[in-house]
């Protein structure tokens, strides 16, 4: 049941920091007319309503030289749709979709939870590299069936949805194998700080800085928003349309690969049947109402790190109002729709076609 909330109006002055750097941003992206606004203007929201009902939630503990607090872990517990968010955006800016990112995350973190729990003194490189090269493996196997088969995007890949989870288990043989406490430096990746911030966090920034380099700095973005504005176009002025669509698929897969790392890290241990579920859901919410639309073409990268952010946001701040799991799917559902249509552009003339003034009709003499 969702606790009495108490209206809390002094705010302290890290509450006030971090509403005006919100509001300065959303003002700073609603004049730049970039497609994170939307989703920024929600967060701003979301982080005014917390500071006035949340308690604790701009609480920030300084131990060991490390910060904790419950917006600390917003970012740190994001930090999985946030990198799944990543591939995401590539693979819907080309006009399709991934719905394997969960299962596939599956993978990762059960070859590596496997390395760790039966091998004694397994090294590091190879607990890392092989996760990843099953789950770069996963997604060039989707780009395959799109690419190659031409199967739809949304069957080819829910076939890896289905079975690769059921792969999951048969790594780890239906168990939930757990890492022992002495691999620190593994531990380190889930569990460590740098910078007194969590370390996925610092992933996340590496691979966000790593990608939109490639996409903005490179031809690489230009070929995608190509291939997704119009595929046939796009082959006739000469540009490797399967080329592209197997890149960011196989993008998609090495994203959720390091999730999936991330996840057994943080948790020490992992469970095949429920790593990772409906984490694609959650990615592909996080890419559109960051401003990525599902036909393809141009994309945001900003907009969905943001997208991401607010959901889970949003979804620590229902569970702190005692809201359960499964409550928390309708709020969030809500907001969702709400952001998506305010981004829409027939919203827009509709509402003010609505609200706005009627001209009056001549009277004929």
């Amino acid at each position: 049941m969702l606790a009495v909330m108490q209206l809390d109006t002094s705010l302290t002055g890290i509450e006030i920091g971090f509403l005006v750097t919100l509001t300065a941003l959303s003002v700073a992206a609603w004049r730049l007319k970039t497609p994170a606004v939307w989703p920024l203007i929600a967060l701003t929201i979301l982080a005014l309503f917390n500071a006035l009902y949340t308690p604790n939630f701009f609480v920030f503990t300084w131990m060991d030289s490390h910060l904790y607090g419950t917006a600390i872990d917003v970012l740190n517990n994001g930090a999985y749709v946030m990198l799944l968010a990543f591939g995401m955006t590539l693979v819907i800016a080309t006009g399709g979709v991934d719905l394997s990112v969960g299962a596939v995350m599956a993978i990762s973190a059960a070859a590596a939870a496997v390395l760790l729990h039966d091998y004694d003194n397994m090294s590091l490189i190879v607990v890392l590299a092989l996760p990843l090269v099953l789950s770069i493996l996963a997604g060039a196997w989707n780009g395959l069936l799109v690419t190659v088969f031409r199967i739809q995007p949304l069957v080819a890949t829910l076939v890896l949805m289905v079975s690769g989870r059921g792969l999951a288990m048969q790594i780890t043989q239906a168990q939930q194998p757990s890492v022992p406490r002495q691999y620190e430096a593994f531990a380190f990746i889930g569990n460590g700080f740098l910078f007194t911030l969590p370390f996925a966090v610092t992933i996340v920034i590496v691979m966000f800085g790593a990608t939109l380099w490639l996409t903005r700095k490179t031809a690489i973005g230009m070929f995608i928003e190509s291939v997704g504005d119009n595929d046939t176009a796009s082959r006739y002025a000469g540009v490797n349309a399967r080329g592209v669509k197997l890149l960011v698929y196989t993008f998609s897969g090495l994203c959720a690969g390091i999730a999936g790392i991330i996840h057994v890290s943080n948790n020490m241990g992992t469970s095949p049947a429920t790593t990772g579920q409906y984490f694609e859901l959650d990615a592909i919410m996080a890419v559109v109402i960051g401003g990525t639309a599902l036909t393809g073409g141009r994309f945001s990268l900003l907009g969905s790190l943001v997208g991401a952010l607010l959901i889970q946001a949003l979804t620590t701040t229902m569970l702190a109002h005692g809201l359960s799991s499964h409550e928390v799917l309708v709020p969030k559902a809500i907001v969702i729709v709400v952001v998506c249509l305010l981004q829409a552009p027939e919203f827009h003339r509709k509402l003010k076609n609505l609200v706005g003034p009627k001209r009056k009709r001549r009277v004929s003499a």
